[in-house]
């Protein structure tokens, strides 16, 4: 055997492992080439127009009802407490009074703060309300509901938060019908009055 020979047959297989390599390479870039244009194909794929009613209103679908957990509130609510009202109530026949005891739940600690800077007017329009009650008045579950309605109403009014008065609403309805803006609804800070002691005499 010739010493050509035998440099061509040791040559010849650092050849084949070359092959096998560029292979490889270009098998790998293929293979990213063709998932990046399916990614941008999905990505770039517009989107279908919205299914829309007769109104031209776009028609949602009712998903899949999903059980879910209620919402858990991060913390209890807020009750600000106020301190008691002893108040002579409106009866003519006798004398009479209440010794009311009132909790406002508000949905923010800071506002709870910011109504004990208004609490001399807070209390004020709280006793204007409950010198104009009778005792017939307040004895009913209805009346110490539209009690609990009016505090609220007046426990928020400092801030210059108005109310709709519900009496107002059906006589405002009664009115000639004439086309009126809608108001956006008002965020009323307190949720509820809730009353501690409820004594009358």
């Amino acid at each position: 055997m010739s010493a050509a020979a035998a440099t061509a047959d040791a040559a010849s297989p650092p050849a084949k492992k070359g092959k096998k390599k560029l292979v490889l390479i270009l098998g790998l870039v293929l293979v990213l080439a063709l998932g990046g244009g399916a990614a941008a194909f999905f990505l770039l794929k517009p989107q279908a127009e919205p299914e829309l009613d007769e109104y031209g209103e776009p028609v949602e679908h009712a998903a899949p009802v999903k059980h879910e957990k209620k919402a858990e509130h991060g913390a209890p609510p807020t009750f600000l407490p106020l301190d008691p009202f002893v108040v002579n109530l409106a009866d003519r026949e006798s004398e009479r009074y209440a010794q009311i005891g009132i909790t406002l739940q508000v949905d923010d600690p800071k506002v709870a703060e910011e109504l004990k800077a208004y609490m001399p007017a807070i209390r004020n329009g709280v006793i204007m309300i409950l010198a104009h009650k009778t005792a017939a008045e307040l004895l009913s579950r209805e009346g110490k509901e539209q009690l609990a309605a009016e505090i609220r109403r007046e426990s928020v009014r400092p801030l210059g938060i108005e109310i709709e008065d519900e009496e107002d609403a059906p006589a405002a309805e009664a009115a000639p019908k004439k086309r009126k803006k809608r108001k956006a609804p008002v965020h009323v800070p307190v949720e509820q009055v809730h009353f501690s002691s409820f004594i009358i005499q």
